[in-house]
């Protein structure tokens, strides 16, 4: 038995099953037969199903996988047109929309958007999470090094990529321009999902140049959809220091 096991796992590694092989061998095997065929397939899409939705969740690199089970609603506005469901179905990841969650520090934005990326991923789908700060860090070093083209079509795969803390640091004119080129890019092809406690008129203090805060808006707007986050900050209210006094 144990060399007919050997040669099954040989064999399963060299082979893609094709449809053909498999409907003769389901015609041809016993209804037992049958049911373990239908075992061993369903195992092994299980499988990789769930390997491919670890390789999604490595790839999104959002820094701690999150889910809006249980998450505080409170602090949150939704737009018109715009529910819970439609957050938690992914909907606006299939109509390409873009979400600005917008607010105040500690209320949830970050939260929320990893949630969404990791919900993405346990579908099989590729998100990407960056802060706004580390993705221009890693587009000036691909430009540096000449990969910058590569860098772009990498980015341009997946289908929903977040930029986190919008607005925390300022950016210099190059790292503007190379995250405008990632957001214009995007627009009309995949959801970005930003987070940032600025209110828009404020954006052009972040990119250094009012016209391509404007540009970058525009974008947004047109496909897009606001979320606002009003309240204290959970971590503070949640603080070992906020009893004290």
């Amino acid at each position: 038995m144990g060399a007919v096991e050997d040669r099954i796992a040989e064999a399963g590694r060299r082979c893609s099953l094709t449809g053909s092989v498999l409907s003769e061998w389901a015609r041809s095997g016993t209804p037992r037969q049958r049911e373990y065929l239908l075992g061993y397939l369903e195992a092994e899409a299980a499988s990789r199903d769930a390997a491919r939705r670890a390789r999604m969740l490595r790839r999104a690199q959002v820094p701690v996988a999150k889910s809006l089970e249980g998450f505080d609603w409170s602090p949150v506005t939704l737009p018109e047109g715009l529910a819970r469901g439609d957050l938690e179905s992914l909907s606006f990841v299939d109509a390409r929309e873009d979400l600005v969650l917008m607010g105040d520090v500690g209320t949830g934005k970050s939260h929320m958007a990893a949630a969404l990326a990791t919900m993405l991923c346990m579908e099989g789908r590729e998100a990407r999470f960056f802060t706004a700060t580390a993705l221009v860090g890693r587009l000036r070093r691909a430009k540096d090094e000449g990969r910058l083209d590569r860098e772009l079509a990498a980015l341009s795969k997946a289908e929903m990529l977040v930029l986190d803390e919008l607005g925390y640091l300022p950016l210099d004119a190059d790292g503007a321009r190379l995250l405008f080129q990632v957001i214009s890019d995007a627009y009309e092809r995949q959801s970005v999902v930003f987070t940032t406690n600025l209110e828009f008129g404020m954006w052009g203090t972040v990119f250094g140049d009012d016209q391509m805060a404007a540009a970058v808006i525009d974008r947004v707007v047109h496909h897009g959809r606001l979320v606002r986050f009003r309240g204290e900050s959970y971590r503070v209210r949640h603080s070992l220091m906020a009893g004290s006094g």
